[in-house]
């Protein structure tokens, strides 16, 4: 087992692997950022060093500083969190060249993932259901119009290197198809630095089910469930639960085995997930794998008792699994609400600034993962998450009664937050209801504010 572990990130999810390391024996050495001084995530960890200024790049993504930082702190590991470099192969080789572990799959495994394009040719030999669409990258304009044709409008042009929503276009007619196919192409130059991308058949407002994976280095692979993620906005998860409601023991096998397959097809080690777009006669098709933690990795925690940020710390160290796929036991329901600093009732205008006022829920079956405190202030330089509230409840009702009770107790101020929509979402009939589609937060809350004919797309 390792003696001491960087964390190559920032707020809750620093926090998190801070616990896990402390309740492993394990010394901890955070990084910051100028901005960050204050942050929790240094105040807890056994050390913290600056990193550089408050811009990302001159901080969290600045590979030379954090190699530098640990090899000053003399750590055997680094956690990266999710998010900045977490799916990062080059960030994961340089580790591996300087002799630190990086607590994630091998490099060769994010980049493989990572080309969404060679991912599904990988999906299809392994017998992963994936969506219609192109065997590869697509060429030029006449290709695309000759394959949309073939597979019928609508279809969605994607970034092979794509992520977060960018380089993804919807089109409804040959007409259409040009202008997405160019502006995909040049939002991909600029987000990824990869122009390439390709074609598949747009399915109508489905679900967004992903499956929790975790392998160790001696062939091991386990599943733990699957979570429900399709209260989403523009591409942006805001609610997750497990297990997903309305999905019949049978298709969460035929899913989790399909999981299974699609992490020995990447030869996976540590912890993923794989997404999974679910329609309405329960076909479900292959979208994409993140080759990191999860934020919403809470829920899987909670129905099944395995604590994930510890099992990655052991198989990173070379440990096998502590358990097997008949070890995992789905109890209750679990749901998480995304605390954003943002003002719902403006466009989800970004709220940053001082924290005057910070009260918390707690009791019975509620969790809390967060960052925040009264004094610290919300830096306009990073995410806006504010904390994960997750509730955990014997059934789906009892979960949405924990989270509403919850989410009452919440006051964060002056500062806005996302508190209010999750308590009108988790009280609408339609999500009581179980089995919502991508679309739903977008046409309920968010329609008469917003109209964006591309987000009819899903992000991982």
């Amino acid at each position: 087992m390792f003696t001491k572990i960087m964390i190559a990130n920032r707020g809750e999810i620093a926090l998190r692997v801070i616990r896990a390391c402390r309740e492993l024996g394990i010394q901890t050495v955070a990084v910051f950022s100028k901005e960050d001084r204050n942050s929790l995530h240094v105040k807890l960890a056994d050390e913290a060093i600056c990193i550089g200024e408050a811009p990302s790049a001159e901080s969290y993504l600045n590979i030379p500083a954090l190699i530098s930082a640990a090899e000053i702190a003399d750590v055997e590991a680094i956690h990266p969190g999710y998010g900045f470099l977490a799916e990062n192969a080059h960030f994961a080789e340089i580790c591996e060249s300087c002799q630190i572990k990086f607590i994630g799959p091998r490099p060769e495994s994010i980049r493989l993932a990572g080309d969404k394009s060679v991912a599904r040719m990988e999906m299809k030999k392994a017998g992963v259901p994936i969506i219609p669409g192109s065997k590869g990258t697509i060429k030029d304009r006449e290709e695309a119009l000759r394959l949309a044709q073939k597979l019928g409008y609508p279809v969605i042009i994607k970034a092979s290197a794509g992520g977060g929503g960018k380089g993804i276009k919807i089109a409804h007619n040959d007409g259409k198809l040009i202008s997405a196919f160019l502006t995909a192409q040049a939002e991909a130059e600029a987000a990824f630095g990869n122009r390439d991308i390709y074609i598949e058949k747009f399915i109508g407002e489905p679900r967004h089910i992903e499956v929790q994976i975790i392998a160790d280095s001696f062939g091991a692979v386990v599943h733990l469930g699957e979570r429900d993620c399709s209260a989403q906005r523009r591409h942006q998860k805001l609610i997750e639960e497990s297990p997903a409601p309305g999905v019949s023991a049978k298709l969460r096998r035929r899913i989790g085995d399909a999981a299974i397959r699609a992490a020995k097809a990447f030869k996976y080690e540590n912890a993923g997930t794989i997404e999974f777009l679910l329609d309405r006669k329960e076909n479900f098709y292959f979208m994409e794998m993140n080759t990191r933690l999860q934020v919403e990795h809470p829920v899987t925690e909670c129905v099944t008792g395995f604590d994930l940020v510890k099992e990655q710390i052991r198989v990173a160290a070379g440990e096998k699994l502590s358990f097997t796929q008949e070890d995992v036991k789905i109890t209750g329901h679990a749901i998480e609400c995304r605390i954003n600093a943002e003002d719902p009732d403006n466009n989800f205008l970004p709220s940053p600034g001082k924290i005057e006022t910070w009260q918390m829920p707690g009791g019975p079956g509620v969790r809390l993962d967060s960052h925040g405190y009264a004094g610290y202030s919300v830096s306009p330089f990073y995410d806006s998450m504010l904390a994960k509230l997750i509730a955990h409840g014997d059934s789906r009702p009892e979960a949405i009664s924990i989270m509403l009770r919850a989410l009452r107790e919440v006051q964060i101020g002056p500062i806005k937050n996302t508190t209010p929509l999750h308590e009108k979402i988790l009280n609408h009939p339609k999500f009581r209801q179980g089995g919502i589609s991508t679309k739903f937060i977008e046409t309920v809350f968010c329609a008469a504010k917003t109209k964006n004919p591309d987000d009819d797309t899903i992000k991982n």
